[in-house]
């Protein structure tokens, strides 16, 4: 059954001044950073049809980048490194970067080259999104992550992009600052990828990649991953149903979705979900309170158009 919550910011507690955190935290996200231009319309359209969108609106985007801002507005200390290009549009993406606190003075840049772009229908109906991604930049390089200083960073979060080269990363960060969290989103399949199981301390794992799996079963699907890799925790976001949680212990726990009363934009859901596992396991909360928290913090995303005050403050499981 689906739990309605009230979105607004009631809704997550202000834990400001007994805090979920006792320091201000450093999490280094490496990953994409793109330009999303949304569209809503009422409906997504059927093929071949000609409709005009009741709105535009040009973001920043990208799995890594959103949760870092989301990480930022929960009071950590966000930095984002990854491969940007020179044009009006990597100016734009930085400078929103630069407006909600994300550092990303080690992006790598690639003279002549364009931003990642996302084209999205928005249906109002329905708040679902349906995505045409447009990428020619090429993946950031071992070699290029081995000159950022990592000291200092407390979580290390890593997009599972290029199967060899963040194995590499990996194994980079975990000798460099032996002392981090290491967590690896698992968003999609990508030929190799089994590679990227042993050296993450933390999965973060989408429903498309389960199901292309041939999950059916969340808990069996979490079992036989917490087999095969060196993680202490998986993490399966499953959309309307909610979220699951595995320990290396085998403990299997389920956390309904928090639906808002109305869904109004889905997109970046899922980076708000893996944002709120960071952000409570970084304060000491255990894997099912992990799991809670995340599940509330994206449901209440739904609720909202983008991720602008999405966190009024520190929140805290409950």
């Amino acid at each position: 059954m689906l739990t309605v919550i009230d979105p607004s910011p009631g809704s997550l507690p202000d834990t400001t001044g007994t805090g979920l955190l006792t320091k201000r935290t450093a999490v280094l996200g490496v990953g994409v950073v793109t330009l999303d231009i949304l569209l809503e319309v009422a409906a997504f359209p059927r093929e071949d049809q000609k409709l005009r969108a009741a709105a535009r609106h040009r973001r920043r985007g990208g799995n890594a980048a959103n949760t870092l801002a989301v990480l930022s507005q929960l009071g950590h200390r966000a930095a984002w490194v990854g491969v940007i290009g020179d044009d009006a549009d990597a100016h734009f993406v930085l400078g929103e970067l630069d407006r909600i606190g994300v550092e990303h003075r080690f992006a790598q840049c690639r003279a002549g080259a364009g931003v990642p772009t996302s084209y999205v229908c928005l249906s109002q109906s329905s708040g679902s999104r349906t995505i045409v991604h447009h990428r020619d930049l090429p993946e950031l390089t071992a070699a290029e992550l081995s000159r950022v200083p990592l000291a200092g960073y407390d979580w290390i979060h890593f997009a599972g992009r290029n199967p060899e080269e963040t194995a590499a990363m990996l194994r980079h960060a975990r000798r460099e600052r032996p002392g981090a969290t290491l967590s690896l989103e698992l968003e999609k399949p990508r030929p190799g990828i089994e590679a990227l199981l042993e050296g993450p301390d933390v999965l973060l794992i989408g429903k498309g990649f389960a199901k292309s799996a041939g999950a059916t079963h969340p808990e069996a699907f979490l079992r036989q991953m917490i087999g095969r890799t060196t993680a202490a925790h998986c993490f399966l976001a499953w959309g309307a149903v909610g979220g699951y949680v595995i320990g290396a212990d085998g403990r299997f726990w389920h956390r309904p979705a928090f639906v808002p009363a109305r869904v109004v934009d889905t997109l970046g859901a899922g980076d708000v979900f893996n944002a709120g596992v960071i952000h409570a396991l970084l304060g000491g909360f255990a894997g099912e309170d992990a799991l809670q928290f995340a599940c509330r913090l994206a449901g209440r995303k739904c609720g909202r158009l983008g991720l602008e005050q999405l966190c009024d403050g520190q929140a805290e499981p409950t």
